[in-house]
């Protein structure tokens, strides 16, 4: 069996189809994983194979200019600083500082130049690979074109506890057909509606709304290559450790601002617990003199090395890293900025597995009385335990392999 794998320009929203890539090509399996030459050489570590056929605007810009667009849609006052130019990523003193009429006149036909090409090039390779089937990560259109250009299923991998059908406002993750590619081509036009199954590495009760049938799998995580420490794999035998995990992504779209590290360091510098800090280079510099209790991880290291040591976890709500830390069991303490954060961290605690707060208004008294209470209540250990049970106990990706050799066959999994 073929099957072509496509993603947006995201890593993070393409790590968690990984091990499925590897349980398909263990199975024997042919597996190309459509991309932009950015990602190429990321996806290769990984032992897939790339396809570097993609092509689009920055993703950062992309997120810049939707906020940008919601806020004056929106009318609602800024402060200056909160918002990001669009194009250059520099604060600005407020939305008149970007003219995005000028811009639209100036770059629209080369934007529509540059995702037609993508989808010819992808609807080209589908034509002459003949994949059985398409996998895609919610964020790229070019799967589901291919999909309906062969008649083969459009399956759609999650990376989030947020579904493909979400009516909440800021969790539309299926994006549109910008470039009118899909009736240029002869098809419907794109919607979340042309995604036959859906596959979901969350356990049940934590996903959302979604308009096609679930494959369940059980998340595998993968962060990226890096190795621990000695010390990071050693619980310590005194007192709990909390680990705190920040993503740049979050400041590269609403300033930084929302790097909310000094913040939480603050919070947790007179707690009884030894503090493991991941930030990346960018974020390091914010960091200043780290608190007596807490100590800094100089290199990169994968989430799924740093909390099997870890009694809890700070973070900014993301999906890999709530993901990771359920399978693992470790309480969690979300502080989201983004809607779909938010989204993850109120399912999260809705179940009993972690708590939720606005990161954008938390204090270092709202992370030390969170990180205290999943340290302290057994309510807390017991949720996320359960959790991790139920992740755990859903399909592994070898397992999924065989639900989908049926769908590639039948069309029906």
């Amino acid at each position: 069996m073929r099957v072509l794998f496509t993603t947006s320009d995201i890593s993070t929203h393409w790590f968690p189809m990984v091990p499925l890539g590897w349980a398909l090509q263990a199975a024997g399996h042919e597996v190309r994983l459509a991309c932009t030459p950015r990602a190429a050489d990321q996806i290769s570590r990984t032992g897939l194979t790339p396809l570097p056929v993609l092509d689009s605007p920055d993703h950062f810009f992309k997120a810049r200019l939707a906020r940008y667009r919601a806020l004056a849609a929106s009318g609602a006052p800024i402060e200056p600083g909160t918002v990001l130019h669009p194009v250059t990523g520099d604060p600005m003193s407020g939305l008149a500082d970007f003219d995005i009429a000028e811009y639209a006149e100036r770059n629209r036909e080369n934007n529509l130049a540059m995702m037609r090409g993508s989808c010819d090039r992808v609807a080209a390779f589908a034509r002459s690979w003949r994949p059985d089937l398409v996998v895609t990560e919610p964020q790229n259109v070019e799967g589901v074109l291919a999909a309906e250009l062969l008649g083969v299923p459009a399956v759609c991998h999650l990376f989030s506890t947020v579904g493909t059908h979400e009516p909440g406002p800021g969790l539309g993750i299926v994006l549109e057909d910008h470039s009118d590619s899909f009736p240029r081509l002869g098809l419907r036009e794109m919607s979340a509606d042309l995604i036959d199954y859906v596959i979901d590495p969350c356990p049940p009760g934590l996903g959302g709304a979604c308009g096609a049938p679930r494959l369940p799998v059980s998340f595998v995580p993968y962060n990226g290559p890096g190795t621990a420490p000695g010390w990071v794999t050693q619980r310590p035998a005194d007192r709990p450790r909390v680990l705190v995990s920040w993503s740049t992504v979050v400041s590269k779209v609403w300033g930084h601002q929302t790097c909310r590290l000094p913040t939480i360091l603050d919070g947790l510098a007179k707690l009884d617990a030894e503090v493991v800090v991941a930030a990346a280079p960018e974020d390091r510099a914010e960091l200043g003199t780290l608190p007596d209790n807490a100590r800094l991880l100089e290199t990169w290291v994968p989430l799924n090395q740093l909390l099997p040591a870890c009694d809890a976890i700070v973070h900014h709500g993301g999906g890999g890293s709530m993901l990771a830390a359920l399978v693992a069991g470790v309480p969690q303490l979300s502080l989201a900025i983004t809607p779909e954060q938010a989204t993850n961290g109120e399912r999260l605690a809705a179940v009993g597995a972690g708590l939720a707060a606005d990161g954008r208004a938390a204090t270092g008294g709202t992370v030390r009385g969170a990180v205290a209470a999943l340290l302290g209540e057994a309510r807390c250990r017991a949720g996320a335990a359960a959790l991790r049970d139920a992740a755990l106990a859903q399909p592994s990706p070898a397992e999924l392999v065989g639900r989908l050799e049926r769908l590639g066959r039948t069309g029906v999994a």
